[in-house]
């Protein structure tokens, strides 16, 4: 293929902060979350119990501020049943009608860490029984008083949900509809305008949908938005392209396999997703803006290859699809949680898709640029350079398992091409160099190499960015 920057036509632009990730609530709370794949194995189940995140770990913070500016979302499907105790002391048991405690010292650490690391907060509030009155009806009291301790605090939520996928239904009450949440989105909204107006209402967190589904349930998100619409400022969804072998069992997900992982199925379950709620947001938010604030490669943790450079592919092409699509923001789970962690929960090595989000980061800016649709076996995305709006940033990646792809540019660029020993490795080279992180955190420069004007090679299964200078 033949690319002349200097010829691209921008399409799209993207926010600063459009690289992001989730820290889910269970984790700043502690509780059962997805036993990573070790333990799951073994016997132990579908979840296994967890201390809170160390938000204060200096290593974690060095490594998540090499991602910034990015938004935090601390959210989840256990947010929408956890109690915010803005005092001590704390209660030994969450109260009736929530099974989860969040101390105002655990969202004291989340405000500072995002304060840290430049990352904006967006959040979910809880919705179960604990949250209502006597009739069912929802009550603000939870949001003002966690709002309250944000700005006491010196912080501020950037944007906030009124509930983490409705359609799941987690911690709603039994035959929750659309209507009823329509109802209560209202005096959601009253209260977060009243109390923080330049908060951004993100919504309805939707997950799943489809295209003329038979089986739409009850809160599907064109019910909800067709009754809310006009209290929303940004359309959000969630998007896992299958479940993971922890969930095999759930027939209303899709499964994937490894050996598919770099098929044009796979990947292009992205822009199916993205079709959908384009069509929604088209439908009932004309002109506002789409934030994927959930996704990963598979629901219940990831899977087993989540944590190799297999999936680093899916993690960048989506990226780049979702960027020339018109989606302004995408949020990964996790930070440092799960089989699908950018980071290691427990040793804190930046796994691949670490070390592509840096690379991401550094060079791929807000422009977005047409370069043509992804082909089957070679993916092309170009942006302009990061802090450097003259240049152009490329992305190249060659799917294709055996064959060597040719990309010919008519400037000169810097290479940073990234391969490993062997697809479902958990290190990754850069430029034929092992990428690695020291015990304190601090990461290695990531060096280029100069690429002359011509035909540039690229190796079967590789990811390269390219860096060009003003031209």
């Amino acid at each position: 293929m033949q690319l002349k920057p200097s010829e691209l036509r921008p399409i799209a632009t993207i926010d600063p902060r459009f690289q992001s990730y989730n820290v889910e609530m269970v984790e700043v709370t502690g509780g059962r979350f997805w036993s990573p794949y070790a333990v799951f194995a073994a016997g132990g189940g579908l979840y296994h119990q967890r201390a809170p995140i160390d938000l204060e770990n200096p290593k974690l913070r060095r490594l998540a501020t090499a991602l910034g500016p990015a938004y935090m979302r601390v959210s989840g499907t256990w947010a929408n049943s956890t109690w915010f105790c803005d005092s001590d002391p704390l209660p030994s048991q969450s109260p009736e009608g929530f099974v989860g405690v969040l101390s105002h010292q655990q969202w004291q650490g989340v405000i500072d860490f995002a304060r840290v690391v430049d990352a904006e907060i967006t959040t979910s509030a809880a919705i179960s029984a604990g949250t209502r009155d006597a009739a069912g009806r929802w009550q603000p009291d939870q949001v003002r008083r966690l709002f309250a301790a944000t700005r006491n605090a010196g912080g501020s939520i950037a944007g906030i949900e009124f509930m983490n996928e409705p359609s799941a239904g987690a911690g709603a009450p039994q035959g929750y509809d659309a209507a009823a949440f329509a109802r209560d989105h209202a005096a959601f909204r009253d209260a977060v305008r009243a109390v923080s107006p330049k908060t951004l209402i993100l919504g309805p967190s939707a997950l799943g949908d489809k295209r003329d589904d038979p089986n739409e349930p009850a809160l599907a998100a064109g019910r909800i938005l067709e009754l809310s619409a006009a209290d929303h400022d940004v359309l959000s969804y969630h998007h896992y392209g299958a479940a993971s072998r922890r969930c095999s069992s759930d027939g209303w997900w899709p499964q994937t396999r490894a050996q598919d992982a770099l098929g044009e199925d796979w990947l292009g379950r992205t822009e199916q997703a993205l079709q959908v709620y384009r069509q929604l947001r088209d439908r009932f938010l004309p002109g506002k803006p789409i934030w994927l604030t959930e996704t990963a490669d598979a629901v219940c943790g990831g899977n087993p290859w989540a944590s190799t450079f297999l999936d680093s592919f899916r993690y960048l092409d989506q990226l780049g699809r979702l960027a020339r699509g018109g989606v302004q923001v995408v949020m990964h789970n996790t930070l440092a949680a799960s089989d699908y962690g950018l980071i290691d929960e427990a040793t804190l090595t930046p796994r691949p898709n670490y070390w592509c989000a840096l690379l991401w980061r550094r060079l791929m800016g807000e422009t977005v640029f047409d370069c043509g649709a992804p082909t089957a076996g070679y993916h092309l995305y170009v942006h302009s350079l990061r802090d450097r709006p003259n240049g152009k940033a490329v992305l190249a990646l060659n799917t294709d398992r055996e064959k060597e792809q040719l990309l010919r540019l008519p400037v000169p660029s810097a290479r940073y091409t990234l391969t490993a020993r062997e697809l479902q490795a958990r290190a990754v080279m850069l430029n034929g160099t092992l990428l690695q992180a020291s015990l304190e955190g601090v990461l290695p420069d990531l060096v280029a190499e100069r690429a002359a004007p011509g035909s540039l090679r690229l190796a079967p299964a590789s990811i390269t960015f390219l860096e060009i200078p003003a031209e």
